[in-house]
Order: C-alpha cells, then sequence, then structure tokens
C-alpha cells in the first residue's frame, strides 16, 4: 500500500490554462489509492469542465458554497473535516491573495479557513506576475502559514514568455505529497505493542522499577497507526497521552504485560516488544510498608519473571515477532544472539549506556533480522519509529 492509499485528497483548481494539468492529477492520485473529491473555482470553469474532473474522480465536483445537497446546508465544514490534505493547483496570484488576506468569498478559500489539514500550493502564471514584489510577499505570508509550496517550475509559458511560473508537474505534485505523507504499508494488519517501563512491588508503597519513559513505544505506535494498521498499545506505568486510533490497555506487573499480551495477540498478525520489562520480581510482596529495622540492611529474594517476548512467540508460532534490546555494552552482538535465541523473525538494538535513550526524545537503534541489518543515525524517536515501521513493513510482506 502507498503513503496515498485511503487518504482524502481535495484538489483546488483555479482559472489558469495550466487547469488541464489538474486531471492529470486527479487520474495519478486515483492510482495512488487516494480518494479525491474537486473543488473548481468559477474562472477554472472556463478551462476545464466539471464533467471531465468528475469523471475522473468518481465524484461531483464542488462548486457552489453554499450546498443544499449537504446536511445542513455546509457542505463547506464538511468537506474540511472531511480532507487530509488540500491541493490547489493551479494557484494563480488572484487565489494566492485571497488566501494570504483570508478572504473566504469563494468555495475554495472558505475550505482553506475551515480545514486543520495540510494546505499545498503549486502556483502557476506569468513569469511577471510570479516576479511581482505583491505576489512574491503574499507566498512569504503564506509560508510563515505553514502552507505548503510545491515549485513553480521555470520554462516556455503558454504566452510564449520563458521563466519562473511553469505549475509543477502533476508527477511532481503527487511525489510531494507522497512524501509528506507517512506509508500506508500497515494497510489491514492488526499489531500489539508493549511500551514503558513495568513495576514489580516490595510492598504497598515501593516498587523495582526502571527508567523507560515509554516514549519509544508510544512513538512506534503512533507510527504503526500512521502506515494503517490497527494498533494495541500495552502501556506500563507512563504518563503519556494516547496516540490517536490506538487502544491502550494500563498494567503495571509484568505478569499483568504478559497476560494483557496474550489476550491482545490472539487476533494480532505482528507483535512488537518494546517494553523495559523488569527481569526480577520480589518473592513476597509485604501487604503493609516494611520498616526501617534500626540499622540493619533489608534483604528482599527475588525470583526471575517471565520473558514476555519469548513467551508470545512460543504462544503463536505464526506471530510476526519483534523484539528490542537495550544493551549497554556489545550492543550489537547481545542483539544478534537474543533474537537467535528467542527465535525473533526482527529486533531492534540500542545502546542505553549513560542514559543516552531512556526519557530522551531521541534515539538511535540497529534494526536486525535474517537477511537485514539497518542502522539508523541518531534522530527524533518518532522519525525512528517511522522508519523502523517501514522496514518492518517490508520484511512482514516480505514473508508473508
Amino acid at each position: 500500500m502507498g503513503h496515498l492509499n485511503q487518504r482524502n485528497i481535495i484538489i483546488g483548481v483555479c482559472g489558469g490554462i495550466a487547469a488541464y494539468k489538474s486531471a492529470e492529477l486527479v487520474r495519478l492520485l486515483q492510482k495512488q489509492g487516494a480518494n479525491v473529491r474537486v473543488v473548481m473555482t468559477d474562472g477554472a470553469q472556463a478551462f476545464i469542465t466539471p464533467l471531465t474532473l468528475q469523471a475522473l474522480s468518481g465524484n461531483p465536483v464542488h462548486i457552489e458554497l453554499l450546498d443544499t445537497e449537504a446536511e445542513r446546508g455546509m457542505g463547506h465544514i464538511e468537506l474540511a473535516r472531511w480532507a487530509d490534505a488540500i491541493v490547489i493547483a493551479p494557484a494563480t496570484a488572484d487565489i494566492l491573495a485571497k488566501l494570504a488576506n483570508g478572504d473566504a468569498d469563494n468555495l475554495l478559500t472558505t475550505l482553506v479557513l475551515a480545514t486543520a489539514a495540510p494546505v499545498f500550493v503549486a502556483p502557476a502564471m506569468n513569469q511577471q506576475m510570479w516576479a511581482q514584489a505583491a505576489t512574491q510577499e503574499n507566498c512569504d505570508t503564506l509560508r510563515r502559514r505553514n502552507f505548503l509550496f510545491i515549485g513553480p517550475d521555470a520554462g516556455e509559458q503558454a504566452c510564449g514568455d520563458v521563466g519562473a511560473g511553469r505549475m509543477s508537474e502533476p508527477a511532481d505534485v503527487v511525489q510531494t505529497l507522497n512524501a509528506h505523507f507517512p506509508s500506508r504499508a500497515l494497510e489491514g494488519l492488526h499489531i500489539v505493542i508493549t511500551a514503558g517501563p513495568t513495576r514489580e512491588a516490595i510492598d504497598p508503597v515501593r516498587f523495582i522499577g526502571n527508567h523507560s519513559s515509554g516514549k519509544m513505544g508510544f512513538s512506534l505506535a503512533r507510527a504503526a497507526i500512521d502506515a494503517g494498521a490497527s494498533v494495541t498499545l500495552v502501556a506500563g506505568p507512563v504518563h503519556l497521552d494516547t496516540p490517536e486510533g490506538v487502544t491502550r490497555i494500563n498494567v503495571d506487573s509484568a505478569r499483568q504485560m504478559l497476560s494483557a499480551c496474550e489476550n491482545a495477540c490472539s487476533q494480532a498478525d505482528i507483535f512488537i516488544a518494546c517494553a523495559a520489562v523488569a527481569d526480577y520480581r520480589p518473592v513476597t510482596v509485604a501487604d503493609h510498608k516494611l520498616k526501617k529495622q534500626g540499622t540493619s540492611g533489608l534483604t528482599i529474594e527475588l525470583t526471575q519473571n517471565p520473558d514476555i517476548v519469548a513467551t508470545i512467540g512460543q504462544a503463536f508460532p505464526n506471530l510476526y515477532t519483534v523484539g528490542f534490546a537495550a544493551e549497554t555494552q556489545n550492543v550489537l552482538e547481545h542483539a544478534r544472539e537474543k533474537r537467535t535465541r528467542k527465535q525473533l523473525d526482527l529486533i531492534i538494538a540500542n545502546d542505553v549506556g549513560n542514559n543516552a535513550v531512556f526519557g530522551q526524545d531521541h534515539n538511535s537503534v540497529t534494526i536486525i533480522g535474517s537477511e537485514l541489518e539497518l542502522h539508523l543515525p541518531e534522530a527524533s524517536k518518532l522519525q525512528v519509529a517511522r522508519t523502523c515501521v517501514e522496514a518492518l513493513a517490508k520484511e512482514y510482506r516480505r514473508t508473508h
């Protein structure tokens, strides 16, 4: 599945000779699996007919600001909420000026004001119009407001002039959109991810734990959702917001986490064990707060916790299983051995020495598989997670 599969894209077509390129743009987006709706200004209809764009998009073309066919007559609000992105191509000097001024005198400009989706503009105009200070100031204003520009290109224009102002080719517009959106490579798959630490109670107020913040696991959950998966996140005790669309199960101890994973993995395709699970727990848990006994120390007998990723892998042999190796020395050697010993499909190794990872916003990892060893340089944990998900998707699709 591509990055644009099932994305909702609005194409805004303005009045310029480059409007003929909009038809090809709609066709290419359809091939990418996008859901496309077209909005035309009055001027656009002088260059290309609504019927052409309706036939290519498979949806009625929107022209009027007040739509009597829409629920409560507010079609512009419904469209604004529906869109994952608005692409104005061609974007004329007039529409750039209207957008910079915040005008809402037609359907397209009103949509832009009403949407939370990113807005892309592909300018198209005479080279002198593009070079005018007023146009450039309008573009600077829009860039400060996070509008995303595609082009324009330079070359021979319909009027005979040569210079900057040609609308970028539809294939380039699609390439830019693909680069903006995460991959949909996990479309239709259910992924279970563990995140954060576990706490192993000593008494009602004390526990054995670790420094894991859960940020990497939560980033993986967000990246997997963006890639089209349905995600169950089994989270230890952390204070992080649940990514939109993710089903979250909160646990405290390793045994609680294992139980939640066993239930969730019965309907899963992929299991990612990112949590920093405590290796040991106290044999007995005091039912009251332990008091100091003079100056003597305290001895706590520990027993080993279940190995969650190995247990899940044995219980669900058809599950694609991914582990994490948080090491402080000989990182890659230990990770390779761990992947083989636990019979994991992939393992993601990272160096957690000197508190370089726990609680931080950046990470650097190495993804290791039977035919893969990919090092990812330091980047934000979300960016690392997205690259991990892309690599995971390729490996999963290769073997399934």
